[in-house]
């Protein structure tokens, strides 16, 4: 009996192409996920709500969801970290890693682990129900004790910041992002299969 809990444990990290594990094709998809979403937080970031120049969009969290989505939690949350580590070497530093991590793990993670019991697209609206309020609590939070240390910004001005800045931004963003990946996660997932 032992032996055959071993033998499982084993193929179940193995780096096949066969069975449910990390197969080398699950692993080369998360790498080139992993690329794509690390360059849309690089190159594709733009302003989304006017007036508010210092908070941008990028499209990587839709990339994470497809991969959570796709291969379950686990792989969303790699997409969903390694994806920023490059920002380390930008102006957004520690600071924008750590804000923009927090921000797409909190809706990944839930969206993605709801999905993976109901494989349905209801399943796929419910899960990303909850992630988007995870992801605008945990944005909400994460503003409100992190940008004080980081930006040697006021909490109190943080805190003004809340109702007519960051949560509509936070809104907006997550908005667009389950819209966007509601719309493309079929197609995509069915290349994947291909």
């Amino acid at each position: 009996m032992a032996q055959s809990t071993s033998v499982n444990r084993h193929d179940s990290h193995a780096t096949t192409t066969e069975g449910a594990g990390w197969s080398t094709k699950r692993i080369a998809i998360t790498a080139l996920f992993c690329a794509v979403a690390a360059l849309c937080t690089l190159f594709i970031e733009f302003p989304i709500l006017p007036g508010v120049t210092f908070l941008k969009y990028d499209p990587s969290a839709v990339v994470a969801l497809i991969a959570g989505f796709a291969f379950g939690p686990a792989t969303g949350a790699i997409v969903s970290t390694v994806s920023y580590l490059p920002h380390f070497a930008t102006e957004s530093g520690l600071y924008g890693v750590i804000m923009a991590i927090i921000a797409t793990l909190s809706l990944v993670l839930p969206a993605s682990l709801i999905y993976q019991r109901d494989t349905s697209m209801r399943g796929a609206l419910i899960g990303m129900g909850v992630g988007a309020v995870a992801c605008l609590v945990c944005c909400i939070l994460a503003n409100i004790v992190v940008t004080p240390i980081y930006m040697g910004a006021p909490r109190e001005a943080v805190i003004a910041m809340i109702v007519p800045t960051l949560i509509p931004f936070n809104v907006l963003k997550i908005a667009i992002n389950c819209a966007v990946t509601a719309l493309v996660y079929k197609p995509v997932s069915k290349a994947l299969d291909a």
